[in-house]
């Protein structure tokens, strides 16, 4: 696989998978730009080429094409961080071939969201052809979507000469380190709410970490699993016997999986008061909406000690600052440990920690959650391999 670092590109019109899936806020402005921020290197690259950039992206999870999941947001922004160039959003790329044939190297297209187009999840190759035939050139730097197999992120690969964008380098060169060479003691943090989307996760790094400290939704799920009554907590029922095969494996294993021991509760997520309970106190009117404060110093004594962290999902209710310190104080003490390799990823992740200071203390902050999860579990990603494989044949 080649990067556009390693290759020099001119004069081409490139189409470029980015990922703009950015947080919003409820009046649909931009919360968190981390995302578009990091695709700027490779952007810049590009257009420092004379290329002409076509950009594909998504936001949300659209069943149909509406203006919530427009990414007009996401175009103001980018003419902020590109000021010398004109930023259009091409509404249907199918109904704008004149768009196209006119388009110069000072201009940067945006389709609209892909994910509008039912032909993009489906892999579609009839609608793969569509999106390749309007440049020359794929470049993937979406690594956080690189394990959909999806026709902007598995199928154009098949139809023109592609490349790895600067940002999915620094992803597969971070996380391929960090698996084969961790600084002892190694752990992981994993938070969030499904087990099924995690479990062979969080069974691989049982094997490969000292120590898997488990919260969030998540949590409830293993208390349920062990016999403890949650009250009214987020469980996931359909993931109680996975998380009983979990953890049976892991004393079989003699692993350190180490779940909350004392949470912080409310009658509902929007509670302005919480209480502390041992995890086996929680009273039937009551939700487990965080970490509690002998929880934090256990699983902050062992940050302190790390050489090496990845950390994957917020702890706690994020939404309600009432229970968003357990996720705050991870976030300290992963930023005040000087000596760690450190990696922060996921999503909600992001937007937790998208305007704390000391992000600079972080080693690497990921785009991807999933991807990530997917990339550590199996040291690759569809759309990895789809760059690969051209090579190959």
């Amino acid at each position: 696989m080649k990067y556009v670092d390693e290759i020099t590109i001119t004069n081409k019109t490139i189409l470029l998978r980015v990922d703009f899936n950015v947080s919003l806020n409820p009046n649909h402005s931009i919360a968190d730009d981390v995302r578009i921020r990091q695709s700027l290197p490779t952007i810049e690259l590009l257009l420092k080429q004379n290329n002409k950039l076509i950009l594909i992206a998504h936001l949300g999870e659209p069943e149909k094409r509406n203006s919530l999941d427009s990414l007009k947001p996401v175009v103001e922004r980018l003419r902020k961080y590109l000021p010398h160039n004109k930023i259009i959003l091409i509404d249907d790329f199918t109904n704008a071939r004149d768009h196209f044939a006119k388009q110069t190297s000072h201009e940067v297209f945006l389709l609209e969201n892909i994910r509008f187009y039912p032909g993009e999840q489906a892999n579609d190759p009839v609608f793969a052809k569509q999106l390749a035939g309007l440049g020359e050139i794929y470049v993937n730097d979406a690594f956080s979507v690189s394990h959909r197999k999806a026709a902007s992120i598995v199928g154009l690969p098949q139809l023109l000469p592609s490349y790895g964008g600067l940002l999915l380098k620094k992803e597969i060169t971070v996380l391929d380190s960090l698996m084969k060479h961790p600084k002892k003691p190694f752990i992981a943090i994993i938070g969030g709410k499904k087990i099924s989307t995690k479990i062979k996760f969080i069974q691989k790094l049982t094997a490969a970490a000292d120590y898997v400290l488990i919260g969030g939704g998540l949590a409830n799920t293993f208390f349920a699993a062990e016999g403890y009554s949650v009250g009214k907590s987020f469980i996931s029922k359909d993931d109680i016997s996975l998380a009983k095969t979990l953890l049976e494996h892991t004393k079989r294993e003699h692993s350190h999986l180490i779940l909350p021991s004392d949470v912080l509760v409310g009658k509902s997520p929007d509670a302005t008061t919480s209480d502390v309970r041992k995890v086996q106190e929680i009273r039937k009117e009551e939700e487990s909406l965080d970490i509690g404060p002998e929880t934090q110093a256990l699983f902050g004594k062992i940050i302190d000690e790390a050489g090496t962290i990845v950390w994957n999902g917020p702890v706690g209710y994020m939404e309600n600052q009432e229970f968003k310190r357990g996720t705050d104080f991870l976030y300290y003490s992963i930023a005040n440990n000087n000596h760690a390799t450190s990696v922060i990823g996921g999503g909600d992740t992001l937007s937790a920690i998208s305007k704390k200071e000391y992000l600079d203390r972080i080693t690497h902050i990921s785009t991807g959650g999933g991807a990530m999860l997917e990339f550590i579990e199996n040291g690759t990603l569809p759309g990895i391999e789809a760059l690969k494989r051209q090579y190959l044949n």
